[in-house]
């Protein structure tokens, strides 16, 4: 008779709480699409849905304040980039096209070079027309020292001031000879010596004259030496007198040769103040150089610079074009996929040159932060933080709004060394950064400095309605896969299929999945099918084979498992009853691939003073939330029984042949059979499996992986031999996550599997021991026979052995409240 009664309250439980068929999973009828292939569907233009992030993107877009500049979040392959770049090409279209902006040589301070902008297109000019200058003012300046003019004047110059120098020295030669004196010039000077009837005389000659000649003798040559220094500096000033004029006469012709060419830059660059500055100052340097212009004679330059600038004997003059806007329209776009140090901020190179590593102004190249200023740069937060010093570069910059060339070994290096140190350029850019939403929220709570410069935050749904809007968007980017990778259209049957696909992988009935790179690459696995069988368009089997051999590809580490549990290598029961045991379903994630692996919870009382340990948690293979979950356990027992007395058991609860680390609370409903079961002694059917959560009042709460757990436990059961009454309990929250294969739909709708939805876990209970959970009464006890009444009964007994041990013992009887 008792059998007889489990068994209706059983089927009772069973039939009652059990889901249709039709609910495990949520169908597109194809006719609903309104189309007969997507060769007749428009190519998709945009997103699809998204309006937070759109309605984000264009504010963050618009708005011209310092600091708010984006960042984008969401899953990978949720388009986010795509229409990052669509947002920005519709704006980059109708603004301004930036300047250009050129570096040149500092001539009062060689190291630091000068940044001169300019409008669009007039770098690069600028920079042809320094060249042509240069050859120009060569050829123009040799040709006119080279003239019969010039050789006129400079012989007149130098005639005229050696004219003077004979006169000069014609009189100190007078002089001399009027005191009796020659004069010699040599190395040291000029030097005299006396005469005695016409000729020199020697020394000991002069020793032998009389004392008063000697002494006329001395004081005329003291004379003439006096005359002879005052003759030597009149020369050296004459001599600085014709260098001078020389010089003069040099500049004049220079200038009269290089006035026009001065003239030509300045009345076709005159409209750029910083431009005519600069030709001042290459005037100057050129009037000062001109032996480089005459003879080809390389000028002299301090080192570093001066091999480097003077390889090219004209370098200095010439112009570094950084950044050339010439052939853009509107404003520049540029994403950095690569977002280095030197790549985002710019770098100054070093070529070898005569055993040495030298560089000059020529040598500065852009950054990408140069590229897209007066524009837009996107960039990935991961890949900026993942180069050194290029986040506090990057940040720094924008701070500063402005653009410094700094090499790092400057940083670092024990000794200073000489390097160019360019000036800095002004900066205006928007920058857009794509982050996963957990770096969003690593760097919003870490980096004060990262919630002052990316104020404006687009955030990318993972998913997107079931809606007749989203089927039809759906079918408009199949129609733009297929176009622009020249694949297969799609018959309206194969769409249907892809956009329940789009709900299996969400694993909501509501909801399709927003990753479209997913979905795109499914249109070119089915396209590639449906070719290999000579299909004219893709049809739902070409997409249903394309998802079972991805799945393929990817499933061997389930496929093992799945050889395990069959040979009993892993042991899980489809079959019969136990007590204290119970089967869950784990999730187990290989990256790209996620499959439901059964598992067994074991749980097991004794008297003790109600502690409820986890073996995992003891042994630290348990995380914080399924800690969390197993003292929620403790929390209901105590509610639901130790109302009059402290809960006088102590249980062990486990994952059986679990190796790894434990998380989550998916299986604290799981655990909570398994522990009534054995306080008890009422046996689990353990042709169930079980996921859930609980909450401390019995309450039955969604979790996640629903659909790959049924499938799992379903795997293993058609392994053993399906029966008829196996299947698995879920929450009843759990039911629109539902997205079975159809193989398990089919299966359910035949009888030979089952899956039922609980709200409590008083439900789950009557479904695995086919007993009533029994409702507490008026005075707190529970029906006789009822799961909770054996349960009370239970603790009861405990209760009173308890108290007589204690008694006996003499010890108080302490309620240990632990977990």
């Amino acid at each position: 008779m008792a059998v007889r009664e489990r068994t209706e309250a059983e089927a009772t439980a069973r039939e009652r709480l059990a889901l249709r068929p039709d609910s495990l999973r949520r169908r597109l009828d194809p006719l609903e699409l309104g189309f007969r292939s997507t060769e007749e569907v428009d190519p998709l233009v945009g997103t699809i849905g998204q309006p937070r992030a759109l309605d984000a993107l264009e504010y963050g877009l618009e708005i011209g304040t310092a600091g708010f500049n984006l960042v984008v979040t969401g899953a990978p392959g949720s388009g986010r980039l795509s229409t990052v770049l669509d947002y920005l090409r519709a704006r980059a279209a109708g603004k301004p096209v930036p300047d250009d902006w050129v570096y040149v040589h500092n001539f009062q301070n060689p190291d630091r070079p000068n940044a001169i902008h300019m409008v669009r297109g007039r770098g690069s000019d600028f920079a042809r027309a320094m060249d042509d200058f240069v050859e120009a003012a060569r050829r123009e300046i040799r040709r006119a020292f080279e003239s019969e003019e010039y050789d006129r004047r400079q012989r007149e110059v130098i005639a005229e001031i050696a004219q003077e120098r004979e006169r000069r020295e014609n009189e100190l030669s007078l002089f001399a000879d009027e005191h009796g004196l020659a004069l010699k010039t040599t190395l040291t000077g000029i030097a005299s010596m006396p005469l005695l009837d016409g000729k020199p005389i020697t020394r000991a000659e002069f020793e032998a004259l009389p004392e008063q000649r000697r002494e006329q003798i001395t004081k005329a040559t003291e004379e003439v030496e006096e005359r002879a220094g005052s003759y030597l500096h009149q020369v050296r000033k004459l001599e600085k007198e014709a260098t001078r004029r020389v010089g003069e006469l040099e500049r004049e012709v220079a200038l009269f040769a290089t006035e026009p060419l001065f003239h030509e830059l300045e009345e076709r660059f005159g409209d750029q103040p910083e431009v005519v500055d600069y030709l001042g100052d290459v005037k100057t340097e050129l009037l000062e150089h001109l032996d480089e212009f005459r003879d080809g004679e390389e000028g002299s330059l301090p080192p570093p610079f001066g091999p480097s600038l003077h390889r090219d004997g004209h370098a200095r003059f010439r112009v570094n074009v950084l950044v050339d806007n010439r052939e853009a329209e509107g404003a520049p776009i540029v994403v950095e996929h690569n977002p280095t140090y030197y790549n985002l901020l710019g770098r100054v190179e070093y070529r070898a040159a005569f055993g040495a590593m030298v560089t000059d102004f020529r040598e500065i190249k852009a950054g990408a932060l140069h590229r897209a200023n007066g524009g837009f740069l996107v960039l990935d937060a991961l890949d900026v933080l993942g180069h050194p010093f290029a986040w506090e570069a990057l940040k720094r910059a924008l701070r500063g709004s402005e653009m410094r060339i700094e090499n790092l070994g400057e940083e670092f290096s024990p000794v200073p060394s000489a390097t160019l140190r360019p000036e800095p350029i002004p900066l205006d850019v928007k920058v857009v950064l794509l982050a996963s939403p957990l770096l969003y929220q690593a760097l919003y709570h870490l980096d004060e400095d990262f919630r002052e410069l990316f104020k404006v935050k687009a955030e990318f749904s993972p998913e997107l309605d079931w809606s007749p809007e989203h089927h039809h968007n759906y079918a408009a980017f199949v129609s733009r896969c297929v176009r622009e990778n020249g694949l297969r259209h799609f018959d309206r049957a194969a769409v249907a299929k892809l956009i329940e696909h789009g709900a299996r992988l969400r694993e909501n009935q509501r909801k399709l999945t927003a990753r479209l790179l997913e979905i795109s690459d499914l249109v070119s696995e089915a396209s590639f099918w449906a070719i290999t069988l000579g299909h004219a368009l893709v049809e739902a089997s070409d997409v249903e084979l394309a998802i079972r051999k991805k799945e393929y590809r990817s499933s061997l580490l389930e496929e093992r498992v799945q050889e395990l549990i069959g040979e009993g290598t892993i042991v899980i029961q489809t079959a019969g009853e136990r007590v204290g045991q119970v089967n869950g379903v784990s999730i187990l994630d290989v990256g790209d691939y996620e499959f439901g692996r059964p598992c067994r919870v074991s749980a097991r009382v004794a008297l003790g003073r109600g502690r409820i340990e986890s073996i995992e948690r003891e042994i630290e293979l348990s995380g914080p939330i399924h800690s969390k979950g197993v003292m929620i356990l403790s929390g209901y027992l105590r509610a639901t029984y130790a109302e009059d007395w402290p809960l006088p058991v102590s249980a062990t609860i486990t994952f059986e042949q679990s190796y790894d680390e434990v998380e989550g609370d998916s299986a604290s409903s799981t655990e909570l059979y398994a522990l009534l079961s054995a306080l008890s002694a009422l046996p689990l059917d353990q042709s169930i499996a079980v996921t859930g959560s609980v909450d401390q009042h019995g309450d039955v709460q969604a979790v996640g992986g629903v659909t790959r757990k049924v499938e799992g436990f379903y795997a293993t059961c058609k392994a053993h031999g399906l029966t008829g009454s196996q299947g698995v309990i879920v929450p009843e929250a759990n039911v629109h996550n539902l997205m079975l294969d159809d193989e398990v739909v089919e299966a359910v709708r035949a009888g030979e599997f089952h899956v039922w939805a609980v709200r409590t876990a008083d439900e789950g209970i009557e479904l695995l021991t086919g007993r009533p959970a029994g409702g507490r009464r008026a005075d707190g006890s529970y029906p006789e026979g009822s799961v909770h009444g054996l349960v009370a009964a239970r603790l009861a007994d405990y209760a009173e052995r308890l108290r007589a041990f204690e008694a006996t013992d003499g010890q108080p009887g302490d309620d240990d409240t632990g977990p």
